[in-house]
């Protein structure tokens, strides 16, 4: 299948560094991953070091820890999968 212009719907997905998929992975993804480890870090510098005993506080660093944590794992998940996707489909 050619797009206009001659390019090929797998020039145009591309792979690893090339395309749309290059574009993901060597843009986007990084700084949503960053993202989500800076919530992480910040739930942990709340809950030990800023919370100052204060529960209220604590209970807001462990929440930011959570949420830290699940962004992560669900960001590892998705990516595995679309990788996994893109591989089967021959695209990477």
């Amino acid at each position: 299948m050619s797009l206009s212009g001659g390019t090929s719907f797998k020039d145009f997905i591309g792979g690893g560094t090339t395309g749309i998929v290059g574009l993901l992975n060597t843009l986007v993804v990084p700084v949503i991953f960053a993202l989500a480890f800076g919530v992480f870090v910040w739930g942990v510098v709340n809950y030990f070091f800023l919370s100052g005993g204060d529960e209220t506080k604590r209970a807001e660093g462990q929440k930011f820890v959570l949420w830290g944590l699940l962004g992560l794992v669900l960001l590892f998940s998705v990516w595995g999968f679309v990788n996994i996707l893109l591989s089967t489909l021959g695209l990477v």
